[in-house]
């Protein structure tokens, strides 16, 4: 055995991999803006691969180091060139997005998946960033009633709004109405001054944002004015007959069994509505969800779908991913039971899941806090 021999098969130490070298062509994208202020893009592309050096100069990007390690950062350079190309800008996030796809294989599809806008909005594409958040849109436009749930920063809610919007530009439905429960986030509120409306404006003021972002400023007002679009508290809906409409209820994990079914039964012709909410924010006083019973019920009903995203698909700042799974792990440790949603999407499998039974019959309430009377 040579002196080389013996020092290449010396116990514990580590073969180094052959070295690689590999351009991508900057084409088809604006330069400056396709690798950002102070080339932000190449920290991104490091940040994934740090065992890789990246160098852009003139349109060619350059990448090298271990030849595995440079063949799946080459991958990622040409889905985030694509993407970019197709949408016209690529985000930070996007760019977390389509390197977990390409982790988890699904890397010759991330920017098709990516690509496809919902809505242009004053020159900006409404869009899902992630696989968790496309599959949620695919269900929407495959079922009658989809419940989207997963924590804060998934997009539930504004995918939905944009589908909303999006169905009521094609004239698929002649309205949209938007509805939530008006239930404290913990606070005492108490006797709030002014109209009803304007009871009733802080409970609902997020809908009004949302639908103000993804359409023209001065047709929004024309459009409530006229009924065409409807933000009104859960409490309305009862009695109602919803025909050729795109209905959102959101924030549902604080409506109660009784709510829960009195506004799935408002479903009407032509229509089509999305529940969404956050297991883990219930501001009931009594812990009893209509959102956590309703899908031990409707779970592996025909035309129903249970879209759960989890914190891989947060697009708020990246730190709120890491809040969502410290909440969760603790919660597993107090509960010892699972603190977070595992299964990315749960589709109409009734498997393992058994009915609690029909809940309650409508009650009559007319109190603006759905049920909280101060006392």
């Amino acid at each position: 055995m040579t002196g080389n021999d013996a020092e290449a098969d010396a116990p514990g130490e580590r073969r180094t991999e052959p070295q690689l070298e590999r351009t991508v062509t900057l084409t088809g994208v604006e330069l400056a803006s396709f690798l950002g202020h102070r080339d932000q893009l190449l920290a991104d592309l490091e940040s994934q691969h740090p065992n890789v050096q990246f160098n852009a100069r003139n349109d060619v990007l350059s990448i090298r180091g271990e030849t595995s390690a440079v063949r799946a950062a080459e991958q990622l350079v040409r889905e985030i060139l694509e993407l970019a190309r197709r949408s016209g800008t690529v985000s930070r996030t996007d760019v977390r997005a389509i390197a977990k796809m390409v982790r988890d294989g699904d890397g010759p599809r991330a920017a098709i998946t990516l690509s496809e806008p919902i809505l242009t909005v004053r020159g900006n594409s409404v869009r899902p960033q992630t696989q968790g958040q496309r599959e949620y849109v695919n269900a929407i436009d495959a079922n009658t009633i989809v419940f989207g749930l997963g924590p804060a920063g998934t997009g539930k809610t504004y995918l939905a709004m944009a589908k909303a919007v999006q169905a009521l530009q094609r004239r698929e439905v002649s309205k949209i109405v938007l509805t939530r429960p008006a239930v404290e986030a913990g606070e005492r509120l108490g006797y709030l001054p002014g109209s009803l409306e304007d009871k009733i404006d802080p409970y609902l003021r997020p809908l009004f944002d949302a639908v103000g972002s993804m359409m023209d400023q001065d047709l929004v007002p024309k459009l409530l004015a006229n009924g065409t679009i409807e933000v009104a508290p859960l409490a309305y809906m009862r009695g109602r007959t919803l025909n050729e409409a795109f209905v959102v209820l959101d924030e549902a994990q604080n409506t109660t069994p009784e709510q829960m079914k009195m506004f799935l039964t408002r479903l009407g012709y032509g229509s089509k509505i999305v529940v969404t909410g956050d297991m883990t924010q219930v501001d009931l006083p009594i812990k009893q969800s209509g959102l956590r019973v309703v899908t031990r019920i409707l779970r592996g009903v025909e035309d129903i779908h249970f879209a759960e995203l989890t914190a891989d698909d947060i697009v708020r700042h990246s730190l709120v991913g890491r809040i969502v799974d410290a909440y969760a792990s603790y919660d597993e440790r107090q509960t010892g039971g699972p603190g977070k949603l595992g299964s990315r999407s749960s589709g109409n499998s009734s498997t393992g899941h058994e009915s609690t039974g029909e809940a309650a019959p409508d009650t009559d309430t007319t109190d603006i806090t759905e049920g909280k009377r101060d006392r």
